[in-house]
């Protein structure tokens, strides 16, 4: 790729601890996510603990309270922040309310989720519970583009984990995040290869 390759402005949503968000921040800076910057990190929850992560590594942060506002309202805040930011891609890590159609309409194709499960296997809350709860041998994690349906957007990429006799859902829910942190930098980089490839031919 040249040098004159562009960068490409990412954007990580969470709203608590962030592990995902770390690893998506590690990936970027290091050049293992190729010709891209963590430009903002922003969260609906004042006390998330992400926030000093992404302080730590200077990446602006930015809190977008919901209290007392519409999902409509508060999606409205944030889009304009990515729009006045020039972000391209959209992360959710762990980004616990669901995008208004509004917001999906103006990044569609460009919001990224991940969910601790074998989508459309367990979509939802409590993921990895509801996969014990059925008795899988296997689960493992999705990142997936976000559209409106819940947990239901474009597969792009998955990895699998086995489920032991004797996990519990700490247990499990710990194996399948390592592997979430592995797979997403992975897919943000396919996605953006993707995009720098369809540029170039364009060109």
């Amino acid at each position: 790729m040249s040098s004159s390759a562009k960068t490409f402005r990412l954007a990580i949503l969470i709203s608590g601890r962030g592990s995902n968000m770390a690893a998506l921040i590690d990936a970027a800076q290091s050049g293992q996510i190729a010709h891209c910057e963590v430009a903002v990190v922003i969260t609906d929850q004042s006390s998330a603990a992400g926030l000093q992560k992404a302080t730590e590594c200077g990446i602006e942060t930015l809190i977008v309270e919901r209290s007392g506002r519409s999902r409509a309202e508060h999606d409205r805040e944030i889009v304009a922040a990515l729009r006045e930011r020039q972000i391209d891609l959209v992360c959710l890590a762990g980004y616990m309310r669901i995008l208004s159609r509004d917001f999906i309409d103006a990044y569609r194709g460009r919001i990224l989720n991940i969910h601790p499960s074998l989508l459309p296997s367990f979509a939802g809350l409590d993921a990895q519970k509801q996969a014990l709860a059925h008795g899988v041998k296997v689960a493992g994690c999705t990142v997936h583009f976000v559209d409106e349906t819940l947990d239901g957007g474009p597969i792009v990429a998955q990895r699998v984990v086995s489920v032991l006799e004797d996990d519990t859902v700490e247990t499990l829910s710990k194996r399948i995040l390592e592997q979430e942190h592995e797979l997403y930098p992975e897919a943000v980089a396919t996605v953006l290869a993707r995009v720098q490839a369809t540029q170039a031919a364009s060109l």
